[in-house]
């Protein structure tokens, strides 16, 4: 009944404050013109974030007046929390004036460092290697060592465990962001990965504020997607999409084992974005300079429907997300992730190959 309490209040919230945000949005010229890499029709609002923050909120409200976090959970979901106004801010400034790249980089970094000062960052993970010997080789054992109490835990050296959080943290934030490109895929994935989240840490702990916060965070998304799915009336745009990617990174680190799970469940947008930044690179483009190159966008211009996108990549999320949560074996788990990982990135190079003539690239920030 808490568990739903908590869902309900974030799912309402957005169901009620989206209309009014819509139109907002289009009083205030916050809206998406057809044209460039996007090509929906009409002028679409795109302030998606801010019905999914109030929502969040609400959620969040109800979790610090029944069941307060205490101890070391207290620091770190403030940290979640602070830094969810700060990206929740600079993505609202970027929605509204298109902020440089270098502007949009600073941002996330701020919110990124609000996370690791409060002890919010990646320290140690389960070792995925049948046995711990690598680690203890001398090259790995410069970076990395095993936990006294525990060898199956392996502990990240202080000096990398700050550039490894942030680089999830970035990294998570700009994946969401690309994966944005179609109707309601970038908050149904966000959604799968927040359910899994919440049904992982209720497996391990039982109902504690770490479980509650992801559970929050989908109510207020499934109440967003109703109006985001296909045929959208209201876009993420840079709000939803950072605040989602700035929480799926943070979240992911508070409770044992999610950090898997964000693996699995990402696996797809991931791969895109890291084949991506490599292909932009080698071709001399900024990372981050938009196109339809993006897999989503390339099965969509090979004929596939809009919704049948869409659902597939839902399908993978969830089957990825059941295996992160119901298979024991971290050999299994590898092997699927590998397996999944070789199918995208050789259907990637097809598409790459299939391509006659060079997408045009557009001005746009992603």
């Amino acid at each position: 009944m808490f568990l739903l309490l908590i869902f309900g209040v974030g799912l309402v919230t957005a169901v009620l404050t989206t209309p009014p945000v819509r139109k907002l949005a289009h009083r205030w010229g916050i809206v998406a013109t057809p044209g460039g890499r996007r090509r929906h029709s009409g002028m679409i609002a795109k302030l998606g974030g801010v019905p999914i923050m109030l929502g969040y909120l609400a959620g969040i409200v109800l979790i610090y007046l029944l069941f307060p976090p205490q101890g070391g959970d207290a620091l770190r979901l403030q940290g979640v929390i602070l830094g969810s106004v700060v990206i929740f801010i600079g993505a609202f400034v970027d929605d509204r004036l298109d902020l440089a790249p270098r502007w949009q980089l600073v941002f996330q970094i701020a919110a990124a460092v609000i996370a690791i000062s409060h002890t919010v960052f990646i320290e140690r993970f389960t070792n995925p290697l049948p046995t711990p010997d690598f680690w203890q080789t001398g090259f790995a054992s410069l970076f990395f060592s095993l936990d006294a109490a525990d060898p199956n835990i392996v502990v990240i050296r202080p000096f990398l465990v700050t550039i490894i959080s942030l680089f999830w943290v970035l990294g998570m934030i700009n994946a969401v962001n690309f994966l944005d490109g179609l109707d309601g895929l970038a908050g149904g994935v966000s959604t799968i990965a927040a359910l899994m989240f919440a049904l992982h840490s209720y497996q391990l702990t039982g109902i504690t504020p770490v479980t509650l916060f992801p559970l929050a965070l989908a109510g207020a998304l499934i109440g967003f997607l109703i109006f985001n799915f296909a045929p959208a009336t209201i876009f993420l745009g840079t709000t939803g999409a950072w605040l989602l990617g700035y929480n799926l990174s943070t979240l992911s680190i508070l409770a044992p084992a999610k950090l898997s799970t964000a693996l699995l469940v990402m696996a797809v947008p991931i791969l895109d974005v890291a084949w991506l930044i490599v292909a932009r690179l080698r071709r001399g483009q900024h990372p981050f300079q938009g196109d339809r190159r993006h897999l989503h966008f390339r099965l969509l211009d090979g004929g596939l429907p809009v919704r049948s996108i869409v659902l597939g990549y839902y399908a993978t999320a969830v089957a990825f997300g059941l295996v992160a949560i119901f298979v024991q074996s971290r050999l299994l788990k590898i092997g699927l992730w590998l397996l999944l990982a070789t199918a995208v990135l050789i259907l990637l190079a097809w598409l790459t190959n299939r391509t006659k003539r060079p997408l045009p690239a557009f001005n746009t920030e992603e």
